[in-house]
């Protein structure tokens, strides 16, 4: 019995599935039965799609840390507003002086249920896609297998293309530890 070949019967045809590395393309299977490839055209369609499932996947994923930031920018804007409001509330006569240059004072904010919910929801989406492209990998064809690798490539081309914030001039070494590496869009649909 040979382990690495498994056949299923499929109506009047043969589901050929390998759990060792293949190159089949005429009546592979993946996922289901009913993606079984019957021709060419099919199995360049499949590639194709499992190469645009991988450019979905880091998608989500730049999608995940956008809103992550989203969310942060709205905390430094409520902090903002708060010291503002609390720096008018003191009065000018104030006996206590100003607080010393190196006490460090942390706000806490907590997403709110809504926000928390759409984090999660975009977790889980990713994470079904990620499984999604782990279990077409599992089917060890070359084929699907270099799609999935371009597909990252071109996924990571895409959507996360690299910026670099560097502060100039001003106050010098003290600004270098406010530098930051972030990750920015080229085309319309992955910033």
């Amino acid at each position: 019995m040979n382990h690495g070949d498994m056949s299923m019967p499929m109506g009047n045809t043969t589901c050929k599935m390998e759990m060792l590395w293949n190159w089949n393309i005429v009546d592979s299977c993946f996922l289901a039965s009913s993606w079984h490839i019957t021709n060419n055209a099919m199995f360049a369609a499949s590639c194709v799609g499992a190469a645009l499932l991988v450019v979905c996947l880091e998608l989500l994923r730049r999608v995940g840390h956008e809103y992550d930031a989203h969310l942060l920018r709205q905390f430094q804007r409520q902090l903002r507003l708060q010291q503002a409001a609390l720096a008018a509330a003191t009065p000018a006569n104030c006996c206590d002086g100003p607080l010393p240059a190196f006490a460090t004072h942390y706000a806490t904010f907590r997403a709110s249920a809504l926000q928390q919910l759409i984090r999660a929801i975009i977790h889980g989406a990713t994470l079904a896609v990620a499984y999604i492209v782990m279990l077409l990998i599992m089917y060890y064809n070359g084929y699907i297998f270099i799609s999935i690798i371009l597909g990252a490539v071109l996924g990571k081309f895409l959507c996360d293309w690299m910026v670099v914030r560097l502060p100039y001039g001003g106050e010098g070494e003290k600004d270098e530890r406010r530098a930051s590496v972030g990750a920015a869009g080229p085309t319309g649909c992955c910033a």
